[in-house]
Order: structure tokens, then sequence, then C-alpha cells
């Protein structure tokens, strides 16, 4: 597998995450602990494909950097929060 098949395979499974986020999202109980855990785990999971395509179109390796670490980020930090449920 070359960069740009690796990257458009990143590019498939970071979208599929954030479908799978939302439909778990909507998925919650209706109590007011769900929603507000629940729109937090929205935003971080629904973040990795957008910041990862921002990875994408990094202009220098002092740019990509920071911006990956935001990308694992996101991720961990829904994790996270789908462990409260």
């Amino acid at each position: 597998m070359n960069n740009y098949q690796f990257g458009e395979e990143m590019k498939m499974r970071t979208k599929a995450f954030a479908v799978r986020i939302i439909k778990f999202y909507k998925r919650l109980p209706k109590t007011d602990e769900a929603r507000v855990l629940g729109r937090q785990v929205l935003r971080s999971g629904t973040s990795v494909a957008a910041n990862y395509r921002a990875v994408c179109r990094a202009k220098s390796q002092a740019d990509f950097v920071p911006k990956m670490g935001t990308v694992v980020e996101e991720p961990d930090e829904s994790l996270a929060l789908v462990g409260t449920f």
C-alpha cells in the first residue's frame, strides 16, 4: 500500500467512524446526562474525519505533526466518553 492509498483508506475509515458516532448518538436515552455526554461524543467523534482531512492538506512536516496529534486525541476522548455509558 502506498502513501496515497493509505491516505484514501484513512479518509474512508474516519468518515465511517463519524457515521457510527452519529448512529450511536441517536440511540442514546433521552436523559439530561446522556444528552450532555452524547453531544461531547458527537463533537469529538465527528471531528476526527475533518481533522484528518486537515492533516492531508498540511504544508510541511512541522504543520503535519500537531494536526495529526489532534486526530489521535479526538477518538481517544470519544472512547473515554463512550465508556461512561
